[in-house]
């Protein structure tokens, strides 16, 4: 876990320009095991805290047990990150299984922004970042998932202090191609443009989710996250009109849109029981609406603020006390302001803000209304169900067939509801259970879908009886009067 530098710590850093840049770089990189080469490097406004990287090499591989910061070229870069696995393995004697995702990357331009006071509240050093131009390529061969049933919920990450908390994050050209793991094949991501609010460690997935605004493409399919937009409203301004029955208007935060067309459906239908399991064919489109939960006041944030608001006040005491020595022969000595209070306030207020927190959370939930249209797909009957009831077992042939004959075009309708507490420490969408849930809840549409069918069938089969029925006596009736 990195730690907080010390006084002779920063003094020994401050012996030249390129000695602090790499200081900075081996902090921010420590325990991350990732080999960072970068070309040059300037300061265009010291003054900000801003640095300006360009050609910056960043790679993880087997073998890099410490991260390491260094200036020279990519050729050299690549090169020494090649030579040097067996050598760190070792020499250190600690065993690399490789079990990770491995990336090999080139940015063009990063620039970065330091800020002190969100290090001293262990947020780490970088308060903004831009970065531009990013290729490279992902591995995920490696990956190997244990045998049995996972819980998702069990790979979370666990918050350490110095995780950064980055206040504005901006992401232009990235392209990436990326390998997965049991022979899957290689497919190429691209983000054209992204701009977050903040990118925190601890909730990455849910801050990416909730981008001010974010286009790409994933595997030749184009995404986006953009505001909803409503006929006759603005964007971020119709809290009480869309949202009638679904809570206070003031409870929501951010009204957001994801929408990706023509998604292969090999990349939801991999290690996912339900629906998606069973399609083995066609593509997707996804429309979701999301809801964002309004931000709590009650947080770490407002504690430090408190703080710092009786730190002013008791060196604005002390201060005045000072000032009036001279004048004064007796001073009052003022017991109100005093930084041992402050400290102790300050630690018993963490406390019970912590426990507020946790419970503020499941409190909140994000509401996501998915709308899925399923194009040209084709399904199979799963040969084990583990994740379906005995009950619902019989639903399955019925829904395998729904789907195969209506293949060219099914619309589904569902609505997920997460607590926020599920994405703290989530940096994908299968470890906050949202894949697990989508699937659930497009079972649900589909056993609907499939009832309804089976009601319409029957209610056929009635009034066609019945119609058969009254013909066949209308003609006998008729035959009747003849003979007659």
């Amino acid at each position: 876990m990195p730690h907080r530098p010390t006084k002779e710590e920063l003094l020994a850093a401050a012996n030249g320009f390129w000695e602090r840049v790499r200081w900075v770089g081996d902090y921010l990189t420590q325990s991350a095991g990732v080999t960072v080469v970068f070309e040059s490097a300037i300061v265009p406004k010291w003054r900000n805290g801003v640095i300006a990287f360009r050609n910056v090499f960043v790679s993880r591989r087997p073998g890099q047990i410490e991260s390491s910061v260094s200036k020279g070229s990519f050729d050299a870069a690549a090169v020494a990150a090649a030579g040097r696995h067996p050598q760190i393995a070792n020499a250190t004697g600690v065993e690399d299984d490789g079990n990770y995702t491995q990336f090999d990357v080139t940015i063009a331009n990063v620039n970065v922004t330091l800020s002190f006071i969100n290090w001293w509240n262990g947020k780490g050093l970088l308060k903004d970042v831009e970065v531009t131009g990013v290729r490279g390529v992902l591995d995920r061969t490696s990956v190997r998932w244990p045998l049995g049933q996972i819980d998702p919920l069990s790979y979370r990450h666990a918050h350490e202090s110095g995780d950064f908390e980055i206040e504005s994050f901006k992401l232009e050209d990235l392209l990436l191609t990326i390998h997965q793991p049991d022979g899957f094949r290689p497919f190429s991501m691209s983000i054209y443009s992204c701009e977050l609010p903040q990118l925190r460690k601890q909730w990455l997935f849910y801050d990416f989710l909730s981008a001010n605004h974010m286009s790409g493409s994933f595997d030749g399919s184009l995404f986006t996250i953009h505001p909803r937009q409503t006929h006759g409203v603005a964007s971020g301004h119709d809290h009480g009109m869309a949202l009638a029955g679904v809570g206070e208007s003031n409870a929501w935060k951010r009204f957001s849109r994801l929408r990706i067309d023509g998604l292969k459906i090999d990349h939801l239908n991999r290690g996912v029981e339900g629906p998606f399991g069973w399609i083995y064919e066609g593509n997707v489109d996804i429309v979701a609406d999301v809801m964002f939960p309004a931000d709590t006041d009650d947080g770490i944030t407002k504690v430090v603020s408190d703080f710092y608001d009786q730190l002013e006040e008791a060196v604005a005491l002390n201060r005045e006390r000072f000032l009036q020595h001279g004048a004064d022969p007796v001073p009052t000595l003022h017991r109100s302001g005093h930084l041992s209070e402050a400290f102790g306030k300050m630690e018993e207020q963490r406390t019970e803000v912590d426990d507020n927190e946790r419970n503020e959370e499941n409190r909140r939930y994000l509401i996501m209304d998915l709308r899925i249209h399923l194009n040209d797909v084709k399904a199979a009957v799963p040969l084990f169900t583990r994740d379906i009831s005995y009950i619902n077992q019989a639903l399955v042939r019925p829904i395998v067939a729904y789907i195969n004959v209506k293949r060219t075009y099914i619309p589904i309708a569902c609505r997920i509801i997460k607590r926020l507490g599920d994405f703290d420490g989530s940096w994908t969408v299968f470890d906050c259970g949202l894949m697990n849930d989508a699937s659930a809840e497009m079972y649900e549409a589909f056993a609907k879908d499939v009832e309804d069918q089976q009601s319409r069938v029957r209610r056929f089969k009635k009034v066609g009886f019945w119609t058969l029925s009254l013909a066949v006596h209308a003609l006998f009736m008729g035959m009747a009067g003849n003979v007659v």
